[in-house]
């Protein structure tokens, strides 16, 4: 393989992405693949500082802003770290990505999808992941795992957050060729076989 992949990490809070992410970094360093890891929001630099006002901002957010506070994180990562990374042949891995503001400000808040997918696609100046695997899991779950302190976006509620699963699930059901979902209520080492067999088809 000699050339970059750009591979998403998706679904909703405490769903286990981030471990698997750090699994199959792993995984490919010791194969020897040249691994980058990032996330949206908060990429290094402006991205971190728009992370912590769309984290942990403790005044009224409009639904809307947060939107476009997503996308100009976005428009910045793809600019100066996506694109350069896949220039270079690296395989980027990264936690969260345009199907998470469909998913949270489309399905949970309730703003227009077909909106959502232009502001996208002006964002990342058209460019999508090569594949993008979503881990399915309970509200109850999920809950439950990310424990009682949460950020401003886990504070939402369980009705939110199942009209954040089921845009997942119907994100999956548009674009079958890119996006895989896994079950994530599997032991991590059968969800991280899930994982890899999906990496392995789209480097094949």
């Amino acid at each position: 393989m000699n050339k970059g992949l750009f591979i998403t990490f998706e679904g909703a809070d405490g769903c286990g992405k981030t471990t698997q992410l750090n699994l199959l970094k792993e995984y490919l360093i010791n194969k020897n693949f040249d691994v980058l890891v990032t996330r949206e929001p908060g990429a290094r630099g402006l991205g971190e500082k728009l992370r912590d006002i769309l984290l942990n901002y403790d005044g009224e957010v409009s639904n809307r802003c947060e939107s476009f506070l997503f996308l100009a994180d976005r428009a910045q990562h793809i600019d100066t770290i996506v694109k350069p990374a896949l220039k270079r042949g690296q395989i980027i891995l990264c936690d969260r990505h345009t199907d998470s503001t469909v998913a949270y400000q489309g399905y949970g808040r309730g703003i227009d999808i077909e909106q959502i997918n232009k502001l996208n696609h002006i964002a990342t100046d058209g460019l999508k992941p090569d594949l993008t695997l979503v881990f399915d899991i309970d509200i109850d779950t999920s809950m439950s795992r990310v424990g009682a302190e949460k950020d401003r976006m886990e504070s939402a509620g369980n009705d939110f957050f199942n009209r954040v699963r089921n845009g997942y699930l119907e994100i999956a059901k548009n674009e079958p060729q890119r996006v895989k979902v896994i079950d994530a209520t599997k032991p991590i080492d059968k969800v991280f076989e899930s994982v890899l067999k999906e990496f392995n088809i789209l480097a094949q």
